[in-house]
């Protein structure tokens, strides 16, 4: 086999195990919890063994070197925010409340860089497809949102209260940062009239003070104003 074969194939056998070796000190947490900092710290350690092994000039010594110190650091790291409280919400972030009783925190949303697009998709992976439905939700620091529904969007089945099905309609978004969006205002079947009409109702005269709005078929206009 040539030389450099070998040589590949020793620091990737060794660099793989290491790894290995590194995931089982360090434990669960760089693969279940995908924090910002732990992100960075997978980013670079990858980094660097590739660096290492595909630079001839970084022998195998120099592989396991890197390896242990970047493990020494994470653990000194993981041992520092288990000691002090104070460092977690700096290394490892906290969560922040997004929806607080039901109604969307504007301000959390633009320090956590969040639109109103991207919160939605969060709480379609939890298979909620309204904002109504939501008494809290909390951006949790790996980026993924935990949502509490209010009592009466609580799951029950069929078999529970024992009544006929009744059709599903998906919400329709009609105002989104102040915008009306003609495009699904049009295809709910109603009229940018009726949406200020409906608004006026609400003793809401102006369009922009409105964050978000969302039209469900056989329930009522749900807005949401800046707060």
């Amino acid at each position: 086999m040539n030389t450099n074969f070998l040589h590949l194939t020793i620091e990737l056998t060794v660099g793989f195990m290491a790894l290995i070796l590194v995931t089982k000190i360090l434990g669960k947490t760089q693969i279940t919890q995908l924090t910002p900092f732990y992100f960075i710290s997978a980013l670079i350690l990858g980094e660097l063994l590739g660096n290492a092994i595909y630079d001839k000039e970084i022998g195998l010594k120099y592989v396991l070197y890197a390896l242990t110190l970047w493990a020494t650091l994470i653990f000194a790291i993981e041992l520092l925010t288990q000691k002090f409280k104070g460092t977690r919400s700096l290394l490892e972030g906290k969560p922040s409340i997004v929806i607080r009783d039901g109604y969307i925190d504007f301000q959390e949303l633009k320090k956590n860089r969040l639109d109103i697009n991207q919160l939605q998709i969060l709480l379609r992976k939890k298979d909620v497809f309204s904002v109504r439905e939501v008494a809290y939700a909390i951006l949790e620091s790996d980026g993924s949102v935990s949502v509490m529904k209010k009592s009466m969007y609580d799951s029950t089945t069929k078999q529970d209260i024992n009544a006929a099905p009744k059709p599903v309609f998906l919400p329709t978004t009609v105002i989104s940062d102040g915008e009306i969006l003609y495009d699904n205002l049009a295809e709910a079947g109603y009229s940018e009239d009726w949406l200020r009409s409906e608004l006026n109702n609400l003793g809401i005269v102006n369009v922009k003070q409105v964050f978000y709005a969302e039209w469900l078929e056989g329930d009522s206009l749900f807005i949401n104003s800046y707060r």
